[in-house]
């Protein structure tokens, strides 16, 4: 038996091993609502996660294209906000400081961002 708790219209809101405060009732392991509950929480979980990858990748294109203007003078980097040249400013140290250690290690690979 797992313990649940249920929003107004009756669907699962939370699941747990122990009992809980809020809880509403107690549902077999073995129920088939508790089984579409978990797959469909680790359907968006995966979903979840291809998006913050995707978002991480995407940082990587927009400071590329923040470069491409600032070298084709499209923009200055000092119209930037303060707040973005800061967060511009200390991946760009990190990157580099990876790229320093990278060497350390022997790696003979370039690496792509």
């Amino acid at each position: 038996m797992v313990y649940v708790q249920r929003d107004a219209a009756g669907r699962l809101l939370r699941v747990e091993h122990e009992p809980f405060e809020g809880m509403s009732e107690m549902l077999a392991v073995e129920s088939k609502e508790l089984h579409a509950w978990l797959e469909a929480r680790e359907e968006v979980k995966a979903r979840l996660d291809s998006l913050k990858q995707s978002d991480l990748e995407l940082v990587r294109v927009l400071e590329d294209v923040v470069s491409v203007l600032v070298e084709r003078g499209v923009i200055r980097y000092t119209d930037l906000p303060e707040a973005a040249r800061l967060k511009l400013d200390r991946r760009a140290i990190a990157r580099a400081e990876i790229e320093g250690l990278s060497g350390l290690l022997g790696d003979d690979e370039p690496h792509q961002d």
